[in-house]
Parts: C-alpha cells; sequence; structure tokens
C-alpha cells in the first residue's frame, strides 16, 4: 500500500496529532515554519518536532516544505550562503531520518486562491481561484504595468464589471485572499510590498527561472542522494503565469528538465494532482506514465476547471483529475518499484485540500483554508478504498 500521509501545520495547527491518529493516517508531512526563509534547520529543531510526532505513534515521513530563498531563485544577493543552509538543512534532516523533502520554485507567491469559502452544491466550503477576480486585482488594483496583456479580452471586461459593482469591503477581502498567506506560504505582503517584489522579477523570465532551478538542483541534489533524501519539487499552483511572473514546474516538459538536472531517483517530483490538473492540456495519466519513476510524493485532490481558467477544489474522486486513472498508474509503478528492488515503495501520498464541512461547519473552530478535518478525512478514506479496489482488481491484495 501507498503510505497515508496528512499536513500537519504543527502545534498550533487547531488539528492536532491525536485527531491524525483516528483519521487512520500513519505519517506525517510538516515544516519548521518559525525558521526563517533561508536560514538552516538545525538537527535539534528537527528532532524536537519529530519527538512530538513519534509520541503520538506517527512517522514523520515527509518535511514540506523547506523553503527556497528568493535570492536563489533570482541567483542574486547572497544566494550562495543560502544554497549552503539548504544543503546543511537536508543533511541534518537525514540524519534525524526524515526520508523526503518536497519543496517548490514558485517566485514571490506560493500557492494562490481568491475565494477561502466558495459554496458548492452540497453546502461545504471549498478553495477557488477566480481569474476574473485575479484580472480585477491585477489591471485595478495592483494597477501592473501591462497587466492587461496578460488576459482575454471577455476577461478583461468583466474584471472592470467586478470592479465597478464591488465596495472596499469586497476588495479588501479579496486583496487578503490573494496575499496574506495561505497555509504553508513562506511570504505575506501587502500591494505595497508586492509590487515592490514584483518588480525584482522585472528581467527574468521563464527560460532564466528555469536556468536558476537547474544549477540550484545541480547543487543540492547529490547532496540529498549522497545522504538519502528523495527531494520532491512541487508544482506550480496555478500552473500558468500569474501577475507577470514566470512558472517553471507547470508541465510534463518542465517536470522531465527537473528530472534531467541530476539523474538520479532522489532528485523527483511531488505530484499533485491539483496542481498540474488546473492546466488545461495537462493530462494527468499520461504525465504520471511518463514520470512515475520519480515521484517521490503525491498530492491527491481534485479542480473542478471552468471555461475561462477559473477553478475550485472538487471532491476528491470528482473533478477534471481522473483519480481512478491517475492512482492506477501509482499502483503498478509501485509493482514496477517491487520487481525491481528499490527501497521507496510505499510513496507518500496525502489528501490534499477538503472542504469545509459537517462539524467543521457547525464547531466555529479555526481552520486553516483548505486543511479541514472532516473534508480531508473524506477524502483519505475515499483515496484509500480507491487503492484498496484498483489492488484487488489486479489481483495484488
Amino acid at each position: 500500500m501507498l503510505e497515508q500521509t496528512w499536513r500537519w501545520f504543527g502545534p498550533n495547527d487547531p488539528i492536532t496529532l491525536h485527531d491524525i491518529r483516528q483519521v487512520g493516517a500513519t505519517g506525517i508531512v510538516s515544516a519548521l515554519h518559525e525558521i526563517p526563509n533561508g536560514m538552516p534547520w538545525s538537527k535539534a529543531a528537527i528532532l524536537e518536532r519529530k519527538h512530538l510526532i513519534e509520541a503520538q505513534g506517527l512517522r514523520w515521513s515527509v518535511i514540506e516544505s523547506i523553503p527556497v530563498h528568493e535570492d536563489i531563485k533570482r541567483r542574486c544577493g547572497n544566494y550562495q550562503n543560502y544554497i549552503e543552509n539548504y544543503k546543511t538543512s537536508l543533511q541534518n534532516a537525514a540524519e534525524c531520518g526524515i526520508p523526503v523533502v518536497c519543496y517548490n520554485f514558485m517566485p514571490v507567491l506560493d500557492w494562490t486562491r481568491t475565494d477561502l469559502a466558495y459554496q458548492v452544491t452540497d453546502g461545504s466550503l471549498a478553495l477557488r481561484f477566480d481569474m476574473v477576480e485575479v484580472a480585477a486585482f491585477d489591471i485595478h488594483i495592483l494597477k501592473r504595468k501591462n497587466a492587461i496583456a496578460s488576459y482575454h479580452s471577455e476577461t478583461i471586461q468583466r474584471a472592470a464589471e467586478w470592479f465597478q459593482k464591488s465596495d472596499e469591503q469586497k476588495r479588501e477581502k479579496l486583496i487578503r485572499n490573494i496575499l496574506a498567506g495561505l497555509p504553508g506560504a513562506e511570504e505575506s505582503y501587502t500591494v505595497d510590498s508586492f509590487r515592490k517584489h514584483l518588480d525584482t522579477y522585472h528581467e527574468i523570465d521563464a527560460q532564466i527561472l528555469q536556468r536558476n532551478l537547474v544549477l540550484f538542483l545541480k547543487e543540492i541534489a547529490p547532496v540529498a542522494a549522497s545522504c538519502g533524501i528523495r527531494l520532491a519539487i512541487h508544482p506550480d499552483d496555478p500552473p500558468f503565469p500569474i501577475f507577470g511572473l514566470p512558472r517553471v514546474v507547470s508541465t510534463l516538459e518542465h517536470a522531465e528538465v527537473v528530472i534531467q538536472a541530476f539523474d538520479s531517483e532522489y532528485n523527483g517530483l511531488c505530484f499533485c494532482t491539483g496542481s498540474f490538473g488546473a492546466r488545461k492540456g495537462n493530462k494527468l495519466p499520461d504525465m504520471v506514465r511518463k514520470i512515475r519513476h520519480r515521484i517521490n510524493f503525491l498530492h491527491f485532490r481534485s479542480v473542478q476547471l471552468e471555461a475561462d481558467g477559473s477553478f475550485y477544489e472538487a471532491d476528491h474522486l470528482a473533478g477534471s483529475a481522473g483519480m481512478d486513472e491517475v492512482l492506477l498508474e501509482v499502483v503498478q509503478e509501485q509493482q514496477r518499484r517491487r520487481k525491481e528492488g528499490r527501497l521507496d515503495l510505499a510513496i507518500p501520498f496525502r489528501p490534499d485540500h477538503g472542504h469545509t464541512m459537517l462539524g467543521d461547519l457547525r464547531s466555529g473552530s479555526k481552520m486553516n483554508p483548505g486543511y479541514s478535518l472532516y473534508g480531508r478525512m473524506r477524502g483519505l478514506a475515499e483515496l484509500r478504498g480507491l487503492e484498496i479496489g484498483i489492488r484487488r482488481g489486479l489481483g495484488i491484495i
């Protein structure tokens, strides 16, 4: 079986390790968010978190994430020092027995949504990325130079209408949702500080950012391989340029560049079905089939795509992902690894982003957006059942 894991944001997470044991997960995905970006993670800090997890009978399976400093992405300033710090963090994580490190290479913003409480047909609340609202923010609030060139004419018109009809409260809510920093995000911004950070990427296009990613990997991947850490780069979310920022982990071709940067099973991907699935043209089962030998971590969620590029988080087995086909490919890859004698058989996966529903709606407890208890518990149960069904159908359980 795949390893069933759960994202836990540390001691301040409203969902406790005791809760997580009850939902059936055995592995924890966590990070030391209190350590400033670019600073090395000490063995003492890692072990302190690890002991908390193990005291509840769980395993720290994946670090998500050790953030990549912006200087590394731009390859300027103190980037070499930050790369050395990153190597130290990897070595310390390995010595503490953490086998997988997830990271991303998204400039300035981490994952982005416009609505954190979008009501779907069953009454539960989902995360949503609305292209019209993104355009309204970009053109009319941020007032980015040449922003209008990034959108279709119909989107531009609808964005102008949204802005004209919106009041100050609605605009402030949109600003908060986009810039305040979602769970796991590395930074939060004001509109002014966001403009300044965008300016630092003025001369960095996708080709340059991809080159910087490859150069970063050529330094850290050999270190990871030497100490037994499996790297897993998370795809861009959303998987297309936003606010003029380039994206370099959004397609199969992008993933293949990552793989080729350092030819080792320790240099791989976090295959997020929600992130890759939010780009039209990405055929997820085909992508898994072609790069499955380098999948070191899995995020299972599904989004419902809309014609203008908007999307919202669907139920885990619904939406546009084709989760049954994806999971079939993953199970078959696991069997292939078994025949090859590879040790990374129990690929860790977690149910990513769940609806706010049932007791989470009634309790009034403050949940991290996208990280509800009941929604993810439902997702984990559905994914667990799907995997068992696939395995029985293949005659391997």
